[in-house]
């Protein structure tokens, strides 16, 4: 199904569900085509700004960005209209100084030529870069975990009315009050982005194809691959942008992220799932449409359901300083025919201090003066804080007034019971590692379950929508999802019923 036709099937008669609240309000269209835009990209100066350096199409690596010491700050650089390389060294790159601005003439393009391995580098901040096509760099495979523009996460940064495409790597690395606006990310090989630090924003960007070098077979397991993903940062706001075909998730926020705002995104068609959030805090996700999420992946998730936003050991927690710390909020997003809905998942097996823990070293980030990996051992973790805070916990939880709309048949014939294709969930497994645990057996289960404030309510539902519930595995009816002992979905919806 095209975005057009998806479209469609959005703009069918939304009314207030039973619980009186509207229904998920997501845009019915992508809300940034920003790629091959010409109307938004190519809104650079024809002239070189008063005061500029002027950029000759051609070889720069012998002119004046050749050499950091050259760079100048507060300096604005034009590139000409063309072509521009920075000759064949792996290395040679341009090292902006503090406040540079590099600007590009309709139709310049900085070309790494398969050649350089990044565009931008070093630290220099409040740097400026626009209306720059920035193509070619690295190769197939190289560059895992590093990036093309802003390298080493400068802070202060401003990358707007960009294209970044064909290259290793992230296309673009995020630091500290970072602005990533009006862009188009298409086809690197890893992610189109990746964010580290505080106080991001990322507005207006289309996010496409990314994950070319197919990470996760390079290094499989490594959590590495899709769109864009964001590691340990402190804030940030994720608008209107259009996130899609991606090989993999689309936005992937893991470990000791918080203070999120997630809103009037379109995420389509990536391979994965549409939004992880995971072993992260405090989250507003709401007004966003999914549409045709985890198709590749679902069926191939044995065992499991993969749905279109994934919760994953992530909740809210007043402890942790920042906005929406009261509640995680997956409120009035549109869902259209993805494998699956909201999954509400923790593993009983991880925790600080365990083999089982992914995020190797890292601890959580409500007490981390007292609790640690090295504190968080099997002679204390038995014992409060440490039983209660070396968790990260899916807690306080509130999926309330989206619209579930699934049809099995405009899936595809994998789309089946047996294959857990159309699911809510709330649940973890069994608990079972490391010997030392005392989190064995059903004790994660009754936490999600019944002791942490995990909550469906107002919903509305159009289609054969069956729900895992407590305990992997456990699939429920809609009648039994909302009856004692689970009591989900109050003032909810299943195909124009109630009951």
């Amino acid at each position: 199904m095209t975005a057009g036709l998806a479209c469609t099937a959005l703009e069918r008669s939304r009314t207030p569900g039973a619980g009186g609240l509207k229904p998920g309000d997501g845009p019915l269209s992508p809300p940034a085509r920003i790629c091959g835009n010409k109307a938004i990209l190519a809104r650079g100066p024809s002239a070189a700004p008063k005061g500029a350096v002027v950029i000759p199409a051609g070889d720069n690596s012998g002119g004046v960005l050749a050499h950091n010491w050259t760079i100048r700050p507060d300096t604005t650089y034009w590139f000409a209209p063309g072509i521009h390389t920075l000759g064949l060294g792996r290395f040679n790159q341009i090292i902006p100084a503090q406040g540079d601005t590099f600007i590009g003439a309709p139709g310049a393009v900085l070309d790494g030529q398969h050649s350089n391995v990044y565009a931008f580098t070093q630290r220099a901040n409040k740097v400026t870069i626009r209306y720059l096509t920035i193509q070619n760099f690295g190769t197939r495979g190289d560059s895992g975990g590093q990036g093309v523009v802003n390298h080493d996460l400068g802070a202060g940064w401003v990358i707007d009315h960009v294209t970044v495409q064909d290259s290793a790597g992230a296309g673009v690395m995020l630091g500290p009050d970072n602005v990533l606006a009006y862009s188009c990310l298409k086809d690197n090989g890893e992610y189109g982005f990746q964010g580290g630090g505080a106080h991001i924003i990322v507005e207006h960007n289309e996010v496409v194809g990314n994950n070319t070098d197919n990470w996760e077979a390079l290094q499989p397991g490594c959590g590495c691959t899709g769109g864009a993903k964001f590691w340990g940062v402190n804030g940030a706001t994720i608008t209107s942008n259009f996130v899609h075909d991606n090989r993999g998730p689309g936005l992937w926020a893991d470990t000791n992220n918080r203070g999120f705002d997630v809103e009037r995104n379109y995420f389509a068609r990536n391979q994965g799932e549409g939004f992880i959030y995971e072993t992260s805090y405090n989250l507003r996700l709401a007004h966003n449409t999914f549409v045709r999420n985890a198709l590749a992946a679902g069926p191939k998730l044995e065992g499991f359901p993969d749905s279109a936003v994934y919760i994953s050991e992530s909740g809210a927690d007043g402890r942790v300083a920042g906005p929406y710390r009261n509640t995680l909020a997956v409120i009035r997003n549109t869902f259209v025919n993805n494998w699956g809905g909201v999954v509400l998942w923790e593993n009983a097996d991880r925790f600080c201090g365990s083999p089982a823990n992914s995020s190797t070293g890292l601890c959580t980030l409500v007490d981390p003066g007292v609790v640690t990996g090295r504190s968080c051992k099997a002679t204390r973790i038995a014992i409060e804080p440490y039983y209660g805070d070396c968790r990260w916990k899916t807690q306080n939880v509130l999926v309330e007034a989206n619209d579930f709309t699934f049809d099995p048949a405009s899936i595809g014939s994998s789309c089946t019971l047996a294959n857990y294709c159309g699911f809510n969930g709330i649940f973890s497994q069994w608990g079972s590692v490391p010997s030392w645990s005392p989190y064995h057996g059903t004790v994660v289960e009754d936490h999600i379950m019944f002791d942490q404030n995990n909550h469906f309510e107002s919903n509305t539902y159009i289609g054969p929508w069956r729900f895992m519930v407590h305990e992997q595995g456990n699939v429920v009816s809609w009648r039994a999802w909302r009856r004692r002992p689970y009591g989900q979905d109050a003032g909810s919806t299943m195909n124009r019923q109630g009951a």
